[in-house]
């Protein structure tokens, strides 16, 4: 099994980078737009009049991640199927941890009869909060098989669990 490639974090003291807004009303109008003219071309109109020929987006706006917090560590895990650690990016600054990556795919078939070329492009930017409590200096990015796992190890300090007791009233 082949060992998964360490991803370089990038450290920057600039201004924080922010993603794309949790809500943002444009957005949401286009989507709904798109979805309404889908569904009225599927039936009034011929398909190939309403989309592309080849419609293939491996994002909408950005890959789905799961974060999950462990007893030592927080963990954020992405799927990027189809692009190599060399297209990722992870850079923290001012507390905010940001993913970027991109895709760029060139498809050429030439046979006796026929001629295809195809390109299909996507690029994404995620931004996290990075919570208080974990060692910065010691986040690890690593990438395998389509697979991008940040770890967030915490500081001894947020590791430690105070009991409270409850008192009657």
């Amino acid at each position: 099994m082949p060992k998964p490639a360490k991803l370089q974090i990038k450290k920057e003291t600039g201004p924080a980078v922010v993603g794309p807004e949790p809500w943002s009303p444009f957005e949401s109008l286009r989507r709904e737009i798109d979805r309404a003219f889908d569904n009225f071309g599927s039936q009034a109109w011929p398909q190939i009049l309403t989309r592309p020929l080849f419609r293939e987006k491996p994002w909408d706006v950005a890959p789905a991640v799961d974060v999950a917090e462990k007893e030592k560590e927080f963990e954020i895990t992405a799927e990027l199927p189809g692009l190599d650690e060399k297209n990722v990016e992870v850079k923290l600054a001012n507390g905010t941890l940001t993913i970027r990556g991109e895709k760029k795919e060139e498809k050429e078939e030439r046979e006796k009869d026929y001629y295809l070329s195809e390109r299909r492009y996507g690029s994404f930017v995620r931004s996290f909060s990075v919570p208080e409590g974990v060692n910065a200096d010691k986040i690890e990015a690593n990438f395998a098989k389509g697979v991008l796992t940040i770890t967030l190890p915490k500081t001894a300090e947020a590791q430690a669990e105070k009991k409270i007791a409850v008192k009657a009233a």
